[in-house]
């Protein structure tokens, strides 16, 4: 049976994912902070999966990331997906030490952690899905605290991509612009959600790069909408 581990899979990108990789011999390790939203995964995914487990902790602080690390186990993972993320949009003058750690613990501290904790158990021919964005590449105006926790985890991936080839894990990196998600909710201004590329088609994105023979990475992908960067 292959475990999965997707990080954020309650809405969203995380959602899509979960539900495009469900599967007869597939465990998948669904992890969330939302315990209504999480259950709607579970049962979305469960009649076509092998196994799901609902892992519910906050990646803003270690103490979170260390329980879920705990409640994973020391089985290897076939799969990580670090997609967990949080964006504080505001002019950098504005943004608070708390808002600048939570950035942080969520969007680099955590994908570091778990990364470091399951990539020396996982087996060739195994993958690290780290779920980045156009903004690991491009500053914005007032999204600095997010394009630098996305640039940070940038410049790790590539990093540990180096470290673990001669292990045969592969580490794919998905760069999408703008994404139709919940996300949306909380950033003030009008935005075109409509012209913006879905969830789905991100997911099936990931699942093409890890449908490549073992020995084939897809290292970088990036979408965009055919109506540009929003």
């Amino acid at each position: 049976m292959k475990r999965y581990l997707i990080t954020g899979a309650s809405r969203g990108i995380g959602r899509a994912i979960a539900e495009k990789l469900a599967a007869e011999d597939v465990t998948l390790l669904l992890h969330g902070r939302d315990t209504v939203a999480l259950a709607e995964v579970y049962k979305a995914v469960k009649p076509r999966c092998g196994g799901v487990v609902r892992l519910i902790h906050d990646l803003a602080i270690k103490a979170g990331v260390s329980d879920l690390i705990a409640a994973v186990g020391s089985d290897p993972l076939d799969l990580l997906v670090n997609n967990a993320g949080i964006a504080i949009v505001k002019p950098f003058g504005e943004i608070t030490s708390v808002e600048w750690e939570q950035t942080l613990g969520v969007n680099v501290t955590a994908p570091f952690l778990l990364t470091q904790r399951f990539a020396p158990k996982m087996p060739p021919g195994a993958s690290i899905v780290n779920i980045l964005s156009i903004a690991a590449k491009t500053g914005f105006p007032n999204w600095s605290a997010y394009c630098m926790s996305k640039f940070a985890l940038e410049g790790f991936s590539q990093s540990v991509r180096g470290e673990l080839h001669e292990h045969k894990i592969r580490v794919i990196n998905i760069y999408p612009a703008a994404t139709n998600t919940e996300i949306w909710k909380n950033v003030e201004g009008d935005w075109p959600r409509n012209k913006m590329i879905s969830a789905e088609q991100v997911a099936s994105a990931i699942v093409y790069a890890l449908s490549r023979p073992a020995d084939v990475t897809v290292e970088n992908i990036t979408l965009s909408s055919a109506a540009g960067n929003l």
